[in-house]
Formats: C-alpha cells, structure tokens, sequence
C-alpha cells in the first residue's frame, strides 16, 4: 500500500523525524486557510498523487504556462488561486503516463532556505534479509539517473532488523552527505529514525527526495514517501486506515475485497491463474505467444465459488478484454471445485469472450467432465504453451 506524501509525513512526526509544518486540504479555501496560519512568508503547494516527478510535471488543464505539480508560493495571498487550479484537474508526470492522474487533495507547507538538496532512502535487501538504507548527496534528482552516471555518489549500509541502523552508521553516511558539526548529528540522528520508522511500520520503501540541509543548519525530509508491506498491515490499523481508494481502480477495490490479488494491465487476454509464481509464468507465456496480458489475478489456493464468480466478474468488467485463460494447478484449490466456479460464473454473467482452460493436479478428470458437460463454449489445452498460443489465437478472433 502506498501513501501520500502529508500521510507518510504524518508517520514521520510520531518516529521524530523532522519536518515543515503543513497541512492537507480538499479545497481551494481550506488551502488559502492553512497557508495563512503558517509561519513562513513563502509556502508550497503541492499535488497529492501516489506517483513521482511532481515537480516537473504538468496539468492536462492548464498547459505549460499554468502550475506544476508542486508549486512554490511567494505571496501566500495567491495559495487559493494555485490550489484552485491544481484541485480536480489531472496532473501527467514521468511516472502516471500520458492518462495522469486527478489532483484530489493538496498539501500546503511551510518554506525554508535550502542550502543543499540530498537524498535518503530506505528498503529491504532481500540478500541481506535485513532492511538497507541508501544515502546520496546527490538529491532532487531521478535517483535511477543517479545510479547510472554517478554511482559512487551513492552510498548503503545493512542495517540490523531488531536494532536499527547504529550510530556509528549514522554518522558514517551523513558524512558522506557532506555534512559537519551539528548538522552531521542532526543528519545521523534523522538517518537513524528512518530506520526506525521503516522496522515499526512493516514498511517496504521510505524514500526521501529531496532531503535538504537548510541554511541555518537543520537537515529536514522536505518530501516522504512511505509503501507498505501489505501483510503486515493487520497489525497496523491506523496505517491501513490511510488506504486512499481513489488511488485504486474499482477493479482493484473489489479484489481487495475478495481477498483477491488482482493488477490490471494494458493488454487484452484476462487471467486467472491460481498461485503468483504460476500467474507471472502464464503472463510470461502469454508475451511469447505474441499476446499481452490484461491483468495479473491471483485466485490463491481456497478459492471458493463466490471468489471465482468475482475474479470472473473483474475480468469481463475490463472492456478491453477479448479471451480468458483459466490456468490452475489443483493442489489446494482442486479442480473440480474450480470447474463448478467456472461454470457458475460463466452462467452468472453470461460471459460473452472465449474462454480456454489448462488444469492439472488433483480431481483433473471430475473438473474437466464437469466443464465438458456445462455446455459453455470452452477450449482446453493440455500445456501451458498451448493454452497460450490458443488464447492469443482467440483474442486476435482466429480459430481456436
């Protein structure tokens, strides 16, 4: 799950990780009226999306002469009027794509004075089994650029997952920021609290971009971006609290409803596949058939009928879908249980695209005879590469 900025600054408050002062707003009003109980002469508004590259984005609406993602406001007597432009206009960045995204809420925050602009972050090393911070002095840019042309300006340490980064590490890593005396303390105790903040929260990425040193010696998370880790939400409530569904297609809401692991994609061939690992093979044989998949669906190892009955209906809900490949491998979820959830769902919602199954594992036999003798228009496919290449063929409408 992924955040908005003032949420992930909200989060950083209680671990006591610096900040500005700031506060979110749903209307232009409430933007002028957070704007003018700030302490500083110049504030900041800025577009709340789940995507990066907000300062260098633009606004479907307002062309290049209006306001970027994020826009710094000299005269806070014009707030309203800059958030009145951002608030339900679509902004299109580096990483929404040409579609963008609609501008909900925007964060109105206090200035400062920077002096340098740096960077922080912190994930897990899966080789390492432990979570891993990285620190560049380099910030404000595209971390991956960075990473490209400058990799020695990048700098990591392993952190230990009960203890946290160590002071020692802090230190180490905030003078290869650059900084000294009481900025560097004030930089490593920063560095240590996102650590903490990562370990508490189950969180799977905290990024910080720009972090910055500001004139009168104070380091500062001057952006937040918090993701995280979907299991461990159950033990964090006021975290999954911050869920924005507006961030979600309707689609995804009612996977997440069916405790369904569900991505919509940009091809036409619709998936439901039973196991992650087998998923990510059918979208991979799907491509070498010359097809794009429409979606990555999980449809796990219990799947009941009513689960079934709703992966299909996320399906067919995607207009740009032209087959279904059902691809299961009856371990938990046996086959003829899938069979009857096929046959309802397809009944149900009078699916109306082709619809190829491939199943192996435990009652293949029941589920097949139950398939063949539902009277639905199914093709079947004995391996993974066939059941591709006919689900292909029937979504370009070739024989099948």
């Amino acid at each position: 799950m992924n955040v908005h900025e003032h949420q992930a600054k909200d989060v950083f408050r209680r671990f006591g990780v610096p900040v500005l002062e700031g506060a979110v707003a749903h209307t232009a009003a409430e933007a002028q009226a957070v704007a003018d109980r700030l302490p500083t002469p110049v504030v900041v508004v800025k577009s709340q999306v789940l995507a990066g590259g907000r300062g260098k984005g633009r606004f479907k609406e307002h062309g290049p002469d209006g306001p970027g993602g994020v826009a710094v406001v000299k005269d806070k007597a014009q707030v309203e009027a800059v958030a009145a432009k951002m608030l339900g206009s679509t902004l299109v960045t580096i990483q929404t794509g040409d579609a963008g995204e609609r501008v909900h809420k925007v964060f109105v925050e206090a200035g400062c004075a920077i002096e340098k602009e740096l960077y922080a972050a912190v994930t897990l090393d899966r080789a390492a089994r432990a979570p891993a911070i990285m620190v560049s002095p380099a910030g404000g840019m595209d971390i991956e650029q960075v990473a490209h042309d400058t990799p020695e300006l990048i700098f990591r340490a392993v952190c230990d997952p009960a203890e946290g980064l160590r002071g020692f590490q802090a230190r180490e890593l905030a003078r290869k920021l650059g900084l000294t005396g009481e900025a560097l303390r004030n930089g490593a105790a920063l560095l240590e609290r996102l650590v903490r903040t990562f370990i508490d929260t189950d969180a799977s990425l905290i990024e910080v971009n720009p972090l910055v040193l500001t004139k009168d010696g104070q380091v500062l998370a001057l952006d937040g971006k918090m993701s995280f880790d979907d299991n461990g939400l159950v033990r964090h409530p006021d975290l999954a609290a911050m869920r924005d569904p507006n961030a979600e297609s309707k689609e995804e809401q009612a996977a997440r409803e069916h405790d369904l692991s569900y991505i919509s994609l940009s091809g036409d061939v619709g998936c439901m596949v039973n196991g992650a690992g087998l998923a990510m093979a059918t979208m991979d044989m799907i491509k070498h058939a010359g097809g794009a998949p429409a979606n990555f669906l999980d449809v796990g190892g219990g799947a009941t009928e009513a689960r079934i009955t709703a992966a299909f209906r996320i399906i067919v809900s995607d207009p740009d879908v032209k087959a279904i490949l059902v691809n299961v491998f009856g371990g938990i979820l046996r086959c003829d249980s899938l069979a009857q959830g096929i046959v309802a769902a397809a009944r149900t919602l009078e699916l109306r695209v082709p619809l190829v199954v491939r199943m192996e594992g435990t009652k293949v036999d029941e589920g097949r005879k139950i398939l063949e003798e539902s009277g639905l228009a199914i093709t079947f496919a004995p391996g993974m590469a066939e059941a591709a290449e006919k689900v292909v063929a029937a979504a370009r409408g070739g024989a099948r």
